[in-house]
């Protein structure tokens, strides 16, 4: 579709049509009509029409008020500027103006996602939001700056952190910027609150409201907002190929006139969604696979995956949400002393599991790698919350001596569902946009705190941690 001004015949770009669309897209009182809208723009009357039904709204539907949204465009007729009152081009701006929902780029080394794509975007405009996106913030996940400008964000060079009213992130903020973000303000995101304490306290002193996705309800309404569960489907599946690329050895059972080459015996300890993920790849690719969880009701489904489930003598440990819960150490130890067979016979041992604000339990130690087969590989998924295999090293492969002479390797996975950001951020920014549209009513963002997942993933609010365990942690329990 081609777009051109009115005046020069000059092609209009995306940008200034959504610069444009962000500034005209609510009703604000008097209707102005097609060609008083096309005098103000410099477009034709004809490119008014089409601009409305591209973006779906009545852009005649705008106060006849030049002031409210001539700032900024750079395109903008010059005469019509004459009109604007004694009061200052800010006020005016800040009456008229949407809330503002910014993405900036991740800055923690080594992480690609982004917190909203163009699709979600598109969302937020069109529930009356302005979505301002930094520049470059989606390139690793291969989401161009046109892209989102054609979805209707504002792309900038810096997001402006005292003019956020909503910040969307994907991981947890540095603990200087939440002092920068004005009081009232609300952040999105993962929070890591148990091993972020710093970045906690500093949202609950400026008085900001944010939510940490980490802590939505495991409740089957707020399953679209659980974005646990959507990166651990990306990790577990990552997970198993790092490792099979490390296996000396292939997957599959292959029958060959040279002979048989047996399938990879792989080792699935914890089946929640990363577990039960590395086990259907691992299957895919071909392993004879079995699978371990502390929890009763995971056996129906590993073997609902094709995968044999490892039967130990031991009590369940089922906690709320779904979640396992901590062990004792007699049991732990116990645990690993049965587990120690069963790894011993594996070719790859893949370790999912996790405790929600505790440090990974330890599953298997320095001794069970010891006496695996040479070229086995462990991938320890937990690697960064303390992790499930002894000596294992966020972001390193680890060299491990056999007792057959030879070497096992131990792979200490790090922000495993950032290695894929096309998917892990078409994930996550559903996620995070769907908490955010359920706060959202007429282009406002109003937490309803009566709302068991609005209540449930607050982390902080007006000045005080409303997450229990977390303000206990940090404050001792003092109120």
């Amino acid at each position: 579709m081609s777009w051109t001004t009115r005046r020069s015949g000059a092609p209009l770009c995306n940008a200034r049509i959504s610069e444009c669309t962000h500034y005209v897209r609510r009703d604000r009182g008097a209707a102005l009509t097609q060609a008083e809208l096309a005098e103000r723009l410099g477009i034709s009357q004809c490119d008014v029409s089409k601009l409305e039904r591209r973006r779906d709204v009545r852009l005649s539907t705008l106060r006849d008020d030049t002031a409210a949204w001539a700032p900024g465009c750079a395109w903008w007729p010059r005469h019509a500027t004459a009109r604007s009152t004694s009061t200052s081009r800010a006020e005016r701006r800040d009456r008229f103006a949407a809330v503002r929902v910014a993405v900036p780029a991740e800055v923690l080394p080594g992480e690609r996602r982004v917190a909203v794509t163009p699709e979600t975007a598109a969302q937020l405009v069109g529930a009356g939001l302005e979505v301002v996106v930094q520049a470059g913030a989606g390139r690793h996940a291969s989401l161009p700056d046109q892209a989102y400008a054609h979805a209707g964000a504002v792309v900038v060079e810096a997001v402006e952190a005292g003019e956020v009213d909503v910040l969307l992130h994907v991981r947890p903020l540095h603990p200087k910027l939440p002092a920068r973000l004005k009081a009232g303000a609300i952040t999105i995101g993962l929070c890591s609150p148990s091993t972020e304490p710093a970045t906690v306290e500093a949202l609950r002193d400026a008085g900001v409201t944010s939510f940490a996705l980490e802590l939505v309800p495991r409740i089957s309404r707020a399953q679209s907002m659980d974005a646990l569960s959507s990166q651990a489907l990306v990790a577990g599946y990552r997970c198993v190929l790092e490792a099979a690329t490390r296996l000396p050895r292939f997957f599959p059972l292959f029958m060959t006139a040279a002979g048989t080459v047996p399938p990879a015996r792989v080792l699935v300890l914890g089946a929640g969604v990363a577990g039960l993920q590395a086990i259907a790849t691992a299957k895919r690719l071909g392993a004879k696979v079995f699978g371990y969880d502390v929890r009763p009701a995971s056996a129906d489904e590993v073997r609902s995956m094709g995968a044999t489930f490892v039967e130990l003598d031991l009590e369940a440990l089922e906690g709320a949400g779904g979640y396992a819960r901590e062990m004792s150490e007699d049991r732990g130890t116990r645990q690993r002393e049965l587990l120690a067979p069963h790894v011993a016979d594996a070719d790859v041992v893949i370790t999912t599991a996790a405790v929600p604000g505790r440090a990974a339990p330890l599953l298997v130690t320095a001794e069970m790698v010891a006496a695996m087969k040479a070229g086995s590989v462990v991938a320890d998924l937990a690697a960064e919350s303390g992790g499930n295999v002894e000596g294992s090293v966020p972001g390193e492969d680890v060299s491990v001596a056999t007792a057959d002479g030879g070497t096992a390797t131990l792979v200490g996975m790090a922000d495993a569902a950032s290695t894929m950001p096309v998917d892990a951020s078409r994930l996550y920014a559903k996620n995070a946009a769907t908490l955010l549209l359920l706060m959202t009513s007429e282009g406002s963002v109003v937490p309803d705190f009566d709302d068991e997942v609005v209540a449930g993933a607050c982390l902080t609010h007006d000045g005080v941690i409303r997450h229990e365990p977390t303000r206990e942690q940090i404050e001792g329990g003092e109120s």
